[in-house]
C-alpha cells in the first residue's frame, strides 16, 4: 500500500509577485463542460490550429506544483489534468481524470476511480502511483510551497490498487470536489528523474501536449490524439502568441491573424466590436491598497481607513477605469455567490477620512505609493494620488515593474503599495481566496506585517472554523471574515475589475471567455 500523510499544518511560501492571480459551486455537481456539449461533430476542422493573442509575459516552470504565472497557469488547463477539475468558464467541479465525482465512503473518506485507459503524452499509463506522489509532493510543506496549503485538509493518500485512490481529510470538509483540481497529476518516474527538466517541457493527461514555449514569441501545443478523457482536442494544435503590448494584440484582433485575444484594452473595447465579440466579465481580480503596518503610522487602523474614505471611487472607476471595475463593498465582488456586504463599506467622504487622520494624531503625511507599471493599473495610481493629495497626505508615485517593487516590499522598503491580485485561477471558494493574502504566509508576515497583532489571529480562528463548517454556519464565519477584513483594512480591495476578451465568433466553434486571467480552449474547435 503507497501511503502518504500531511506533515503538519502547511506554512505558505512566499507568494510570486504578480500572480494571477466566479462563482462555484459549494455541493458535488455533475461533469460540466465549459459549454452545455462539446462542439458537433462536423462543425469543427479537426487539421485546423487555434490562434491566440496572450497578454502577459512567459516566465517560470510549467510544473504545476510550481507554476504561478498568468501564462504557465493558462498553459496547464490544457496540457495538465487533477482528479476533479473546475471548469475554466463555469467554475464548476467536473471528473477530469476521474472517471466520475469522488464516492464518499463517510464524512472524512473518499475514494476515486482514474479514467479507464487514461495515458500521460508520453504514453505512459496513469497509475494511482502517480496520483499519490502527485498529492505527497504537494501536501509536503517543505516542496508544495503555497498550494500546500489549498490541501492541508487532507489527512492521507492511499492507493487502494492500480487505478483507485482513497483520501481521507482531517474533518468533513465541505469543499472537497472543489479543492482536488489544486493537485493537477504528475508522472512520478519523469518527475524524479529530472523535475527541472519536467518543468521546461512538462507532460500531462491533458488534451494538448507543449510543443515549444520561447519568452516573448509563442506558446506552441499540439493535440495529444490518445486523450480518452471528457474534453479531448477539437483542433491540432494552438500557437499562443506571447503579445504584451496591447496595440499589437488588437492589431492582431482586427486583422484577423489571431482569433481569440484576453485583456483587451478598455479603450479599444468598443472599436473592436466593429470586428469581433467582445465580452466583459465581471472577476473577482482587484486593484488592493496595502500598508507597512510595522511603521507609524500605519499601524493606526485609523489611519489605514482614512485612506480609502479619501478615495473618489466613482471618478477612479470611470475615468481611470473607463467603468470597467465595481467598487468594493466586501472582500468578494457582489456577483460572487458567498457574496456579504462588509460591516465597513467606504464611500467617498473625504472630511470623515481627515477626521479620523486628527483622531490618529496625524498631520502633514507625506508618503510614497508603491505601484505595479501593469497597463490599467498606471491609469488608476494617479487618480489615487488626487485624492490622496485633496486631503491633505502629500503622495510621491512610485510606478515601477512588478518584480522590482515586491522586492522593495519584501525588503520592508515602502509605506503604501498600489498592485493588482487575483489568486481566483487556483479555485473560488472564500477560503483561498482570503486566505492568498491573509493566510499564514509572506502577506501578512513579511509584507504588511500584520501576523502578530490580536486581531490576525482573530481571522485565523474564524478562517477555521468556516472550513470545518458548512452551509449557513460556513457563511456566517466567512461573512466575521469579510467585517473583521475591512474593518481593519492592513490589505484591502479598491475595486474588483472587469475582463474584456475579444474572439472570432465565425471562426471559433464553443469559445466562451473565462472571469479570471487566461484563455481556455478546452471543448473550443475552428470552423470548417
Amino acid at each position: 500500500m503507497i501511503r502518504t500523510t500531511r506533515r503538519g499544518r502547511a506554512k505558505w511560501a512566499a507568494a510570486l509577485a504578480g500572480t494571477v492571480a466566479v462563482t462555484v459551486a459549494l455541493s458535488a455537481c455533475t461533469p460540466s463542460s465549459q459549454n452545455e456539449a462539446s462542439a458537433p461533430s462536423g462543425e469543427v476542422d479537426p487539421s485546423a490550429t487555434i490562434e491566440a493573442g496572450i497578454s502577459y509575459s512567459l516566465g517560470g516552470s510549467f510544473d504545476p506544483m510550481l507554476a504561478s504565472g498568468a501564462v504557465t497557469l493558462a498553459a496547464n488547463w490544457h496540457i495538465f489534468e487533477g482528479l476533479v477539475d473546475l471548469d475554466p468558464v463555469t467554475r464548476e467541479p467536473y471528473a477530469a481524470l476521474a472517471a466520475d465525482l469522488p464516492t464518499e465512503v463517510d464524512e472524512t473518506t473518499y475514494e476515486v476511480d482514474l479514467r479507464e485507459g487514461a495515458t500521460f503524452q508520453n504514453g505512459d499509463p496513469v497509475t494511482a502511483e502517480d496520483v499519490v506522489f502527485s498529492y505527497e509532493r504537494v501536501m509536503n510543506p517543505d516542496t508544495g510551497g503555497f498550494f500546500a496549503s489549498f490541501v492541508d485538509f487532507i489527512d492521507t493518500v492511499e492507493a487502494v490498487d492500480e487505478d483507485t485512490v482513497r483520501i481521507t481529510t482531517e474533518y468533513p470538509f465541505a469543499l472537497f470536489n472543489e479543492r482536488l483540481g489544486v493537485v493537477k497529476i504528475v508522472p512520478k518516474a519523469l518527475v524524479e528523474a529530472d523535475a527541472e527538466a519536467f518543468g521546461a517541457q512538462p507532460v500531462g493527461s491533458g488534451p494538448y501536449s507543449l510543443v515549444s514555449a520561447t519568452p516573448n514569441e509563442a506558446v506552441v501545443f499540439e493535440r495529444y490524439d490518445d486523450y480518452n478523457g471528457p474534453r479531448p482536442a477539437l483542433a491540432a494544435g494552438m500557437n499562443w502568441n506571447l503579445l504584451s503590448d496591447p496595440a499589437a494584440r488588437v492589431t492582431a484582433m482586427s486583422s484577423g491573424t489571431i482569433q481569440a485575444m484576453e485583456d483587451v484594452p478598455y479603450i479599444d473595447v468598443d472599436a473592436l466590436k466593429a470586428t469581433a465579440d467582445v465580452e466583459t466579465v465581471q472577476s473577482f481580480g482587484l486593484l488592493f491598497m496595502m500598508f507597512n503596518t510595522k511603521l507609524e503610522p500605519f499601524d493606526d487602523p485609523r489611519v489605514r481607513q482614512a485612506f480609502f474614505y479619501a478615495l473618489d471611487m466613482d471618478k477612479i472607476i470611470e475615468t481611470g477605469m473607463l467603468g470597467n471595475a465595481e467598487p468594493a463593498t466586501s472582500f468578494l465582488p457582489e456577483s460572487h455567490p458567498n457574496y456579504n456586504e462588509a460591516s465597513t463599506v467606504y464611500t467617498y467622504d473625504p472630511e470623515k477620512a481627515k477626521s479620523l487622520l486628527e483622531e490618529a494624531g496625524v498631520g502633514d503625511l507625506s508618503i510614497t505609493l508603491l505601484t505595479t507599471d501593469t497597463g490599467w493599473v498606471r491609469e488608476v495610481a494617479p487618480l489615487v494620488k488626487e485624492s490622496l493629495d485633496a486631503i491633505g497626505i502629500e503622495t510621491t508615485l512610485d510606478i515601477g515593474q512588478t518584480p522590482a517593487q515586491y522586492t522593495k516590499v519584501d525588503g520592508g522598503d515602502y509605506q503604501v503599495m498600489l498592485a493588482p491580485g487575483d489568486p481566483s485561477v487556483f479555485g473560488n471558494d472564500p477560503d483561498i481566496l482570503m486566505r492568498w493574502w491573509f493566510g499564514d504566509n509572506v502577506w501578512p508576515n513579511q509584507r504588511f506585517n500584520w501576523a502578530d497583532t490580536p486581531e490576525f489571529a482573530e481571522l485565523t480562528e474564524i478562517f477555521d472554523t468556516a472550513i470545518a463548517a458548512s452551509g449557513d454556519a460556513q457563511q456566517e464565519s466567512w461573512n466575521e471574515a469579510y467585517d473583521l477584513i475591512s474593518e481593519q483594512v492592513p490589505m484591502y480591495p479598491l475595486f474588483h475589475r472587469k475582463l474584456p476578451t475579444a474572439w472570432n465568433a465565425d471562426e471559433l466553434v464553443g469559445f466562451a471567455p473565462v472571469p479570471t486571467t487566461g484563455l481556455s480552449f478546452l471543448d473550443v474547435g475552428v470552423a470548417q
